[in-house]
């Protein structure tokens, strides 16, 4: 089964923080095989409130997801990801094509 991380998130408000989290994040991913919005169908905002925006992020098993937002040097990118808008991460484990 793989692991996901699903983010919800609201508009941009910190354009520069954005940046260099997204930055930071490439070698990160790329470290964990971490695979952004892999689905035929991207998932649809319904009932979002302040959501604007959804990511859902793939990796190969729900330990290395784990491993992954538990990495000191995810830690610091996600220092900036906070700084560029309100999101909600949610983990889990599925198979979803």
């Amino acid at each position: 089964m793989k692991g996901y991380w699903l983010i919800v998130g609201t508009e941009i408000s910190d354009q520069e923080a954005q940046a260099e989290y997204g930055r930071l994040w490439k070698p990160i991913g790329e470290k964990y095989q971490a695979r952004t919005n892999t689905t035929k169908q991207p998932p649809l905002l319904i009932e979002a409130r302040d959501a604007k925006r959804m990511i859902l992020v793939e990796f190969p098993s729900l330990e290395i997801a784990k491993a992954c937002y538990a990495d000191p040097a995810y830690e610091e990118a996600m220092r900036f990801a906070v700084k560029a808008s309100n999101r909600t991460l949610v983990m889990f484990e599925g198979d979803l094509g």
